[in-house]
C-alpha cells in the first residue's frame, strides 16, 4: 500500500506531505509489515482509507488530531445516504461496517503510536449487518449451469473445467485462478488450493470435475499457450486467450454468462458454487467439520451458516431425532 495513493495531490501534481500523509503512511507500514495481511485485505483497506482520507481532505482536515467524533458520525452518515445510479444505497451495510473497522483501526493505531492524542472513533457503532443466508441453486440448477458451456473450443472445455472445479471443491474463485498445474494431481484426484492468509490445504476433486479438467489440459490449454506464457510468473492452471493467468473477473464473467444461458440472471454471486457445494454436500449428509476442511474455514461458525440454508433439512433432522416429534408421538398425546 504506498501512501501517496492515500495523500492529496496537488494541482501540479506533486504530493502534499501533511500530517494526514504521514499517519496514513505510518499506519499502512504497520498493516503490510506488521500484521502481514493478505494482498486482498490490503486492497480494501486501502480503498477504505483512501476515501475516508479524501473525505477529511474536502473539509480541510489535515491532521488526524483534529478529527472529532461529530466527522466520524458524519462520515459514517455519508456513506449510508450515497445513493447508486438507480437510486437504491451505494454501499451494503457491511462495506459499511468495514470502512468502520478501517476508520477505527487508524485512529486506534495512531494512539498507540504517540501520532494523535485521542480515538474520535470509540464510541461510533456500525450499522447492522443482517446475516447473509446464501442462497444455493437447487441441484437441477446446478446440473444446467454445468452443460451450459458448449462445444469443443479450447476455451470451451477451459470454462466447463472451470465450472466442474468450483462446484466440485467449493474453492473460491480467487483460489482457483491462482491454481499451478503443480498444484493439482488427477491421479489421486487432489488439488492444492493457497487460501486467505497463504493457509495451503488439500481438496478432493470428483470424478466428473477429474475427467473435464483432463480433457481441457490435453486438448484445451495447449492451444491457449502462448510464448508469453514463459514470462507468467508461476504455471497457471487456466489460461486466458492471450497465454495469461485468467483473473478473477475474467472467471466471474465465465460463471455468468453460463447462467445467464440457463435463466439464472440475477441469482448467482461469486460464491455461488462454493454455496452449492457446501449446501448439497450437508444436504446429504456431509459431517459440517469434512466441509468446515474442504472450504477452509478457519472457524466452524462461518461454515453453520450453510445449515440455514435449506429450512427442510432442520425440520427433516428434526422429526426424524426428537421423541415427540413426529405423527407417531402426536398419536401417544392423543
Amino acid at each position: 500500500m504506498e501512501s501517496e495513493d492515500l495523500a492529496l495531490a496537488g494541482e501540479n501534481g506533486s504530493v502534499a506531505r501533511d500530517s494526514l500523509s504521514v499517519q496514513i503512511d505510518e499506519y499502512s507500514s504497520w498493516l503490510k509489515v506488521e500484521r502481514g495481511l493478505s494482498t486482498n485485505t490490503l486492497s480494501a483497506y486501502r480503498r477504505d482509507l483512501k476515501r475516508y482520507s479524501s473525505w477529511l481532505r474536502a473539509r480541510e482536515i489535515a491532521d488526524l488530531d483534529a478529527v472529532g467524533e461529530s466527522e466520524v458520525f458524519a462520515y459514517i452518515d455519508g456513506l449510508k445516504r450515497e445513493r447508486n445510479e438507480e437510486g437504491g444505497a451505494k454501499y451494503a451495510p457491511s462495506s459499511i461496517a468495514r470502512a468502520l473497522v478501517a476508520v477505527r483501526s487508524l485512529h486506534r493505531f495512531c494512539v498507540e503510536e504517540g501520532l494523535t492524542s485521542k480515538d474520535p472513533s470509540d464510541d461510533v457503532g456500525a450499522p447492522r449487518v443482517p446475516q447473509g443466508i446464501p442462497k444455493a441453486l437447487s441441484e437441477k440448477e446446478v446440473l444446467d449451469l454445468l452443460g451450459a458451456v458448449e462445444g469443443d473450443s479450447p476455451t470451451a472445455l477451459r470454462d466447463r473445467a472451470i465450472l466442474e472445479t468450483l462446484y466440485a471443491t467449493g474453492m473460491r474463485i480467487s483460489e482457483l485462478v491462482g491454481l499451478d498445474r503443480g498444484d493439482i494431481d488427477l491421479e489421486d484426484r487432489l488439488m492444492r488450493v493457497v487460501g486467505k492468509g497463504n493457509k495451503e490445504r488439500v481438496v478432493p476433486v470428483g470424478a466428473s470435475a477429474r475427467s473435464v479438467v483432463l480433457e481441457y489440459l490435453q486438448n484445451g490449454r495447449p492451444e491457449l499457450e502462448k510464448p508469453t506464457t514463459r514470462r507468467v510468473p508461476g504455471d497457471p492452471l487456466f489460461l486466458n486467450a492471450r497465454g495469461g493467468r485468467l483473473t478473477r473477473q475474467s472467471c466471474w464473467k465465465i460463471v455468468t454468462k453460463a447462467g445467464n444461458k440457463v435463466g439464472l440472471e440475477g441469482r448467482l454471486s461469486p460464491h455461488v458454487l462454493r454455496h452449492c457445494c457446501a449446501t448439497h454436500m450437508l444436504d446429504h449428509g456431509a459431517d459440517i467439520r469434512v466441509v468446515q476442511e474442504l472450504l477452509g474455514h478457519a472457524s466452524l461458525s462461518t461454515t453453520q451458516i450453510y445449515t440455514l440454508v435449506t429450512p427442510e433439512r432442520l425440520r427433516s433432522a428434526y422429526d426424524e431425532a426428537h421423541p415427540r416429534a413426529g405423527r407417531s408421538a402426536h398419536l401417544r398425546h392423543g
